[in-house]
């Protein structure tokens, strides 16, 4: 009697949906050779071709669609069983999170130790990055969870809002107040690096309303752009929950100049298919982490 290894199914499944054994591999942290023998095994014990490689590909043959049909039913049925009877202590496995600067500033501990207290076992990796990185790494199969600014409009992603986050313009505490607060935007204005949503946001604002000979000095951290605004080399439009500290001691100011940059909109964005309720249940205590953050910082 035929005996199939279920992770030899999951490794089949992972070869058809990243398209090879390469992105296979570092999608299920395992090496190519690993793959590869484990494809090889399930080929053997099924007595059949799975993939056509003489194409310059991994193309499936007939037998290996076939194959997909009754896999994808495999790893159903497995997740409703890790779903419904294993206890969550007993759950184990990668989850590959990645998370934007501001997040990660705010509530990604508090989010890792509660995925960690519900999944003891589960090997968390984290990734700080842009939200232009962290999409194509989601839709790349390199992450399996990322809270960026969103929502990402494919229709294979599942995207939970988040509380937004509200900027405020600041500037240096011992800079000298202008008769007209606006006249701080005369100086460089220190923003979000050049390819996310917020820097083309308020780009477009500050040549409509200064115009365009406003200096722009974009970057990908906002520790620096804070540490730029209290060594006075410019003004910056940043989170209101992370300027209030900077405030507090007293080395930066906010300042009104008559108008605000929209807040910042987040997402914890993932693949809906394969569903995996790990995941989604990460996405939801995003969704409480963020909440309760907020409650305490209003």
């Amino acid at each position: 009697m035929t005996r199939l290894n279920l992770e030899q199914l999951r490794t089949f499944l992972a070869v058809v949906r990243f398209g090879g054994v390469r992105r296979a591999a570092a999608g299920l942290n395992l090496t190519q050779p690993a793959v590869t023998a484990r494809i090889k095994a399930l080929e053997e014990t099924l007595v059949a071709e799975l993939f056509d490689r003489s194409a310059g590909g991994m193309k499936l043959t007939k037998r290996g669609e076939l194959l997909l049909s009754y896999a994808e039913k495999f790893e159903h049925l497995s997740e409703l069983v890790a779903r419904d009877v294993i206890q969550p202590e007993g759950v184990e496995g990668r989850l590959r999170l990645g998370v934007s600067e501001t997040i990660a500033q705010c509530w990604l501990p508090e989010l890792i130790a509660r995925c960690h207290e519900r999944y003891p076992n589960l090997d968390i990796e984290f990734d700080v990055d842009i939200s232009t990185n962290l999409r194509a790494a989601l839709l790349g199969h390199e992450l399996d969870l990322a809270i960026l600014l969103g929502p990402i409009s494919e229709y294979s992603i599942d995207n939970v809002a988040l509380p937004g986050f509200a900027l405020s313009w600041y500037v240096a505490a011992d800079a000298p107040e202008p008769a007209d607060p606006a006249d701080h935007l005369q100086r460089p204005v220190l923003t979000y690096a050049r390819n996310t949503r917020p820097y083309r946001e308020i780009k477009d604002l500050l040549f409509e309303r200064v115009g365009p000979n406003v200096q722009i000095f974009p970057s990908s951290s906002l520790s620096a752009c804070f540490r730029l605004v209290e060594a006075g080399l410019g003004v910056a439009a940043l989170p209101r929950a992370l300027g209030r500290r900077f405030v507090e001691r007293g080395t930066i100011r906010s300042f009104d100049p008559g108008w605000l940059p929209h807040p910042l909109q987040f997402s914890a964005s993932y693949r809906g298919a394969p569903t995996s309720h790990v995941i989604e249940t990460a996405a939801q205590l995003a969704r409480e982490v963020a909440e309760d953050y907020h409650a305490g910082t209003t």
